[in-house]
């Protein structure tokens, strides 16, 4: 295998997914929004980033229907042609006509970003895996850290570009830029022909391939996609409120920075340490990473003070970034290389009741608890146990499989 020809294949890929990663950046453009549309209600707004994470799944799966008949490079133009749509439509938004602009963001950057983020996100993953597959959890650590990333590296830029020429102008350059990136990173994205990539030959006859259907009737994959839900919604009980959290025990704002880092860190350390270990091991670690996260962050909470609330932030940054990382390199190697595409887009819809979940709770538990966040960071390590139940059950399926 020509090696200098899919390690630029992986460069590619993470800096396409670091464009994509902007889809997580919404939190920037809320306050401009709030500005322009005075209205509009929070839970409208957050309803938004619902929508284009439903998307986001959604069109994942059919990313991956359609690598059966395309090219990697069609299915990315068609990324590349949604995203334009989006920031293109949400650029021309009536700032006099504020029901008519809600419906139409939800449909610009909900539908159209969010599809356009899944058939990207799920074409470039899948695609450079398969050069990958002697070093699958790396590659994928390595993508997913730049798909973390995105939204704090971009977002910055994006934050600043608002302020220079506004929100609506904005969009127009995103929708410019992306298209751009993604068509141009369009051009590596290939299959390895199989005489070339003799370690994907082998990989295929070593752990034979499991077709959609049957991985849909097994045990371990209900399973294991619970294990995500419930990490996941761990995470979010903590990542999308870092910033307020560290300032409600007197640490510097900055650590919701240095969260982010962590989780994209988490991706990359994660996903080496899966090609090394497998699966037992990395499963029993991420839930390590949680649990230990909640426990320090009640234990800053209750009396120890800021050095465990740091070291809680910095655990739960890790251990949220590891879930994805972990998803990708689970269902490539129970599941093998064959029927991937489609494999790994059905294991991503832990992030919808994720996505969910976890915010509803957080503002529950603070909402009863009068702002408090003690409740909250006991909720961590119940959903960490939780996890580690659902991990001897998938150790146990795995035993008899």
């Amino acid at each position: 295998m020509n090696n200098t020809k899919r390690w630029s294949y992986l460069i590619a890929g993470t800096v396409m997914l670091l464009f994509l990663g902007l889809i997580y950046a919404w939190s920037i453009f809320k306050a401009p929004f709030n500005e322009v549309y005075t209205d509009w209600t929070e839970s409208q707004l957050s309803l938004t980033f619902t929508i284009s994470m439903i998307f986001f799944c959604l069109c994942g799966f059919f990313s991956g229907l359609l690598a059966k008949k395309f090219p990697p490079r069609t299915v990315l133009w068609l990324s590349a042609i949604m995203l334009f749509i989006g920031f293109f439509g949400a650029s021309r938004l009536n700032p006099d006509d504020s029901g008519t602009s809600l419906i139409l963001l939800y449909v610009f950057y909900g539908f159209f970003c969010g599809g356009g983020v899944g058939f990207g996100y799920n074409t470039v993953i899948s695609t450079v895996n398969k050069w990958f597959t002697d070093r699958a959890g790396l590659a994928s650590g390595l993508m997913l850290m730049g798909f973390g990333l995105g939204g704090i590296i971009l977002g910055s830029a994006v934050n600043s570009l608002i302020s220079a020429i506004g929100l609506f102008p904005t969009f127009l350059v995103l929708a410019v830029a992306v298209a751009i990136i993604l068509v141009a990173g369009s051009f590596f994205m290939k299959v390895p022909p199989k005489t070339e990539n003799e370690s994907a030959t082998s990989s295929e006859e070593e752990v034979p391939s499991t077709t959609t259907a049957d991985m849909l009737k097994t045990p371990v994959f209900w399973l294991f996609v619970l294990w995500a839900i419930l990490l996941n919604s761990a995470g979010l009980l903590v990542i999308n409120s870092a910033a307020s959290i560290a300032l409600a025990f007197g640490a510097p704002a900055v650590m919701g920075l240095v969260v982010s880092l962590c989780n994209g860190g988490g991706r990359v350390f994660m996903g080496s340490f899966f090609d090394k270990f497998s699966t037992k091991p990395s499963l029993f670690l991420n839930i390590c990473f949680t649990f230990l996260a909640g426990l320090c962050l009640f234990l800053g909470a209750v009396n120890f003070g800021i050095p465990f609330i740091l070291i809680g932030l910095l655990l739960a940054g890790v251990g949220y970034g590891s879930t994805p990382t972990i998803t990708s390199a689970f269902i490539h190697k129970e599941y093998g290389p064959k029927y991937y595409p489609v494999n790994f887009s059905l294991g991503n819809f832990a992030l919808i009741p994720a996505a969910i979940l976890g915010p509803m709770i957080s503002s529950m538990l603070i909402e009863q608890s009068g702002g408090a966040y003690n409740s909250t960071f006991v909720m961590i390590m119940v959903l960490a146990v939780a996890a580690l139940v659902v991990d001897v059950l998938i150790m146990k399926f795995n035993k008899k499989k």
